[in-house]
Formats: structure tokens, C-alpha cells, sequence
């Protein structure tokens, strides 16, 4: 009873640590989203230029030598595509920075309109990046498909996130960890799905990883349970995943899972336009 206090203190004192760390990560999302704004609307405003600087080469191209308004109309073209790619990759950090405001800030049980796809892709890709940033050389194969043309959803979009990050953590960490010693030829791969179904938009996320044994399955969604070493996991995030899915989406969460061959989790959740 004593050790059990213990580690329940030691995963309380964690998950304040968690708590405070969300609260910063909102303060530097927040204080970064300007000067992202700045770079994406000059980037804008300069593409704006280049389109007049454009015209008026143009304009006057007959008073050019042709190997100068060869290289010229190079590198318009250039800059023209460097201008997009900043805009590009720009607003994608400025989406991902709303989606960690949207967690921090979203009221509890708050219904909104929401593109079920962008939250799967974006935060598929989150736990990815987080991964490559703990674990140095990791990579891995993942495979996506979106249905194209579905609707926007009434969602509580934080809390879908985070069901579709905590699954999309493990999985990266089971194929990490099955790569650590598995033979030379083990290539990790992670797929992830967003298709609709007899109303229900489904959303299937499997890995090639360690698969769970069967006591593992039996104890998935309890609270504290982890397969994870001390400091790598909580304990909570099936638990909270299922809540999130089943209580407060009217879903459901079902999985598959075998050793050694890897895990598949569905969540198949009524459509509310």
C-alpha cells in the first residue's frame, strides 16, 4: 500500500509538471504567432512586388540581351517559388500554433466546427516530430489517406487531438522501440486513415511496432498502467483517449493488436454536421 502511494505521488507531481508545462508552451505559441504573422505577410507583400517587377521587365524585355532576360525570367521564377514556400510552411506553423492555443484555451465540452482530417494530419505529424526530437536518427514510413469532400464535424477539436495524439505517440515510440533490436531489415511504418462509413467518419491509425500481449489488452484503458520506463509514460492517456472517443463523442474505440506484428486502433465517431 505504502509503494502504491508512492508511485501515485510520484504520477501526481507529473502531471502538475504537465500542467505547467502546457501553460508555458501557450505563452511561447502565443508570443511566436506574431512574428510568424510578420514573416507571412511580407513574404506576401513581397510576391506582390515580384509580380510588378515582372510586368515591367516585361515591359521593356526588347532592351534586353536574350541570355540576360533568360536569366532574369530564372530567377523571378525562383524567388517566386521560394516566396510561396515561405507562405506554405508559414501558415502550417501558425495552424499548428492555433491547434496548442485551441488545447490550452478550448472551454471543457465545447462543441465546434471542426475539419476532422486537418486535426488528424496535424497532430499525426506532431507526435512525429516530437518523436525525431527525443530519439536523435528516428525515422519511419507513414502512409496517409484522407477522404476527400467531409464535412465539417461538431467536435470538441482539443480533446480529439489529443485522443488522436496519445495513440499516434505509442505508436511511434512501439515502432522505436521494436527498432532498437530488431533486425536490419525492420523498416517502421506508421499508417493513418480519415474515411466516412454508414455515418460515421472513421479513423484508423496502425503501426508495425511490438504489438501488446494479452495482458496488456486486458489493462489498456487502465489508469496508471503503462508498459512505458519511469518518466516515459503516465499511465492515463487510454484511459482519457477512450473517454474521449466513447463518452464524449458518442463513439466508439476498438483495436487490434499482435506481438511481435504491431498494433491498428479505430475510432469511429458519429457525424454532426
Amino acid at each position: 500500500m505504502e509503494k502504491q502511494i508512492e508511485e501515485l505521488k510520484e504520477r501526481l507531481q507529473k502531471q502538475e509538471k504537465l500542467a505547467s508545462l502546457g501553460m508555458l508552451s501557450a505563452g511561447i505559441a502565443h508570443e511566436i504567432q506574431n512574428p510568424l504573422n510578420f514573416v507571412i505577410n511580407f513574404s506576401k507583400m513581397n510576391d506582390n512586388l515580384l509580380s510588378d517587377l515582372t510586368e515591367l521587365v516585361n515591359a521593356h524585355a526588347d532592351k534586353l540581351p536574350a541570355d540576360d532576360r533568360e536569366e532574369i525570367a530564372d530567377i523571378m521564377v525562383g524567388l517566386k517559388d521560394n516566396m510561396a514556400k515561405i507562405v506554405e510552411h508559414g501558415e502550417r506553423a501558425i495552424s499548428i500554433i492555433r491547434g496548442i492555443l485551441l488545447v490550452s484555451r478550448g472551454k471543457e465540452g465545447e462543441l465546434l466546427p471542426s475539419d476532422i482530417c486537418k486535426i488528424v494530419k496535424e497532430y499525426t505529424w506532431l507526435a512525429y516530430h516530437a518523436m525525431r526530437a527525443n530519439h536523435k536518427g528516428f525515422n519511419v514510413g507513414i502512409h496517409e489517406r484522407y477522404e476527400d469532400g467531409l464535412p465539417q464535424m461538431m467536435l470538441i477539436p482539443q480533446d480529439i487531438s489529443r485522443a488522436v495524439l496519445n495513440v499516434m505517440n505509442n505508436a511511434f515510440y512501439a515502432v522505436w522501440h521494436k527498432a532498437q533490436t530488431a533486425a536490419e531489415d525492420y523498416k517502421p511504418e506508421v499508417s493513418v486513415s480519415v474515411v466516412s462509413h454508414d455515418g460515421n467518419v472513421v479513423i484508423t491509425m496502425s503501426d508495425n511496432g511490438e504489438g501488446m500481449t494479452d495482458e496488456v489488452k486486458e489493462r489498456l484503458f487502465e489508469n496508471f498502467f503503462t508498459t512505458k520506463p519511469i518518466g516515459k509514460g503516465t499511465g492515463l492517456g487510454m484511459g482519457i483517449t477512450r473517454e474521449i472517443v466513447e463518452d464524449r463523442h458518442g463513439g466508439k474505440i476498438s483495436f487490434d493488436s499482435t506481438v511481435g506484428e504491431g498494433t491498428t486502433f479505430i475510432f469511429s465517431i458519429p457525424i454532426k454536421a
